[in-house]
């Protein structure tokens, strides 16, 4: 059964939707982007509707989801999807010295569950050349019965991905195809590959940007954490850099976790 917000939520939290960020994530990241040799890399987002509120810092796309509150009044406008993006990267990365990759923009905008293509050579990378999306209700629920969230821990303060980077082709190019093979596997209902999906990607950024997982301002063990879901569960992937959620794929119950309502 689809969760239901309770009646008045989103007069607290808000109606612009979140985004969950699957498999691929950095990719649209032109400092990654730019050595990948089988371009262009994919990723994959999900639009969730505002049925509770996430944390900050977690990988969700809230401090995007604040710029467009402000922006757009508290609403998605309707429009181009390409051009709301646009709108809003902008708007948010104003003055910024180290602009955020657009997939939080694409994730809150485009409903359903959408594979971000990112080429370098298109537009220097900032701006996918291709969105690939599946609004299939059928889909829909399938996902939101094999995602379980787990809370884990917030970003610390201070903390920062970027420290260590290791930015090797083939590791690259190997995060840019799990978003492809990600996307197949959901389009597919495949809870397998979906869950190697995530163990990929999940190795990529181990082995590419080291502070995502392991830091010396994260006082968890995040690797541990990760390796015990992902032996125990089909798959398992952090929401983000540093920790936030873990999205655990299984058709089982996951103890401590919650499910999300793919907007459509």
């Amino acid at each position: 059964m689809r969760s239901k917000a309770h009646p008045g939520i989103t007069d607290l939290i808000g109606k612009i939707p979140y985004r969950m960020a699957f498999a691929g994530g950095w990719i649209d990241q032109p400092f990654v982007s730019r050595h990948n040799p089988s371009p262009p890399g994919s990723m994959v987002v999900v639009a969730v509707e505002p049925i509770c509120p996430f944390m900050d810092r977690c990988g969700m796309g809230t401090s995007t989801r604040k710029v467009a509150t402000r922006l757009w009044n508290g609403a998605l406008p309707e429009g181009d999807p390409v051009e709301l993006v646009r709108e809003l990267y902008a708007e948010e990365n104003r003055g910024q010295p180290e602009p955020s990759g657009s997939q939080d923009m694409a994730g809150l905008i485009y409903p359903g569950v959408n594979r971000l293509d990112f080429d370098y050579a298109h537009e220097g990378g900032f701006f996918p050349v291709h969105v690939e999306s599946s609004n299939d209700p059928e889909i829909a629920r399938w996902l939101e019965q094999v995602i379980h969230v787990v809370p884990v821990a917030q970003r610390p303060a201070g903390y920062n991905p970027l420290g260590e980077m290791n930015l090797d082709r083939e590791w690259i190019r190997r995060l840019g195809q799990s978003g492809k093979d990600c996307f197949e596997a959901i389009l597919a209902r495949d809870v397998g590959a979906l869950g190697a999906s995530m163990y990929e990607c999940m190795q990529c950024w181990e082995a590419i940007l080291p502070h995502t997982v392991r830091h010396p301002t994260i006082t968890i063990d995040l690797v541990a954490i990760l390796h015990w879901y992902q032996s125990n569960y089909a798959g398992a992937m952090y929401s983000g850099c540093g920790g936030g959620y873990l999205y655990v794929v299984s058709e089982e119950p996951v103890p401590g976790s919650f499910r999300v309502q793919v907007r459509l």
